[in-house]
């Protein structure tokens, strides 16, 4: 603090007259207003600025919070190989996504589908259950809402019939690899509304299929596949709502 001059100088004269004694009286008095109001200034200030920071702080952590959104999911697969389509769903998307940065992660949820097929005029029925490894990443545009999305699914296959008659597969009959998809929102997309996404994708090799390994890897197995899947209306977890 900033020291007040006294009000009596060690070299002032022995008396004033009565003017200069109404002036310094005066003065005297401001200074001490002064250091009275000054520290309250400093501290009111001291408290509106440590009051914006902590507002600036919330903000920035508002904005930080993942949003939480999930989707009702349903959609289709065409397996190039074997030449059949597979219906997928009904399931569920579970999506979280930064909308400062527009990055996303998802978590998909998907029944078991059955699938039939023919091969060399014989018919074939199997179910193929989707093993998600990871979740899903992707980005959202944050100006045109458009979404792309990878995803690494393990097809893992199951109830294998040729010609109606059970053959055993094992319970660990599955792709060595998981297969990479990649999706991108199509045209009408909206993130509250939902809309399509589709891509293309390899399925790998499969493997611990018993004696059915090298049937499975010559017709399964290969580029082409098409996925598409439709999302629903977006809706927010309870948890998330209730916050």
């Amino acid at each position: 603090m900033r020291r007040t001059p006294s009000a009596f100088p060690a070299d002032a004269p022995a008396a004033l007259p009565r003017s200069g004694r109404s002036a310094r009286r005066a003065s005297v008095a401001a200074a001490l207003a002064l250091g009275c109001v000054a520290p309250v200034l400093v501290t009111g200030t001291a408290q509106a600025d440590t009051a914006h920071a902590g507002t600036t702080q919330a903000d920035t952590g508002a904005a930080a919070t993942p949003v939480r959104l999930d989707y009702p999911l349903n959609g289709t697969t065409h397996l190039s190989g074997p030449g059949s389509d597979l219906t997928l769903g009904p399931g569920t998307l579970k999506t979280s996504a930064d909308l400062t940065t527009g990055e996303l992660t998802a978590e998909t949820r998907l029944p078991d589908a059955p699938g039939s097929f023919k091969a060399l005029g014989i018919p074939i029925t199997v179910t193929t259950e989707f093993i998600e490894e990871e979740p899903t990443t992707g980005t959202l545009d944050l100006k045109t809402g458009a979404v792309a999305t990878t995803s690494h699914l393990t097809l893992r296959l199951k109830n294998l019939k040729v010609a109606g008659i059970p053959t055993p597969v094992g319970p660990r009959c599955k792709t060595r690899t998981p297969a990479v998809i990649d999706l991108k929102s199509e045209e009408g997309f909206n993130v509250f509304a939902g809309g399509k996404l589709s891509g293309t994708y390899t399925i790998p090799k499969f493997e611990h299929c018993l004696l059915a390994t090298p049937v499975i890897n010559s017709m399964v197995p290969g580029e082409g596949n098409t996925l598409t899947l439709t999302l629903g209306k977006a809706t927010q977890p309870p948890a998330t709502a209730a916050r």
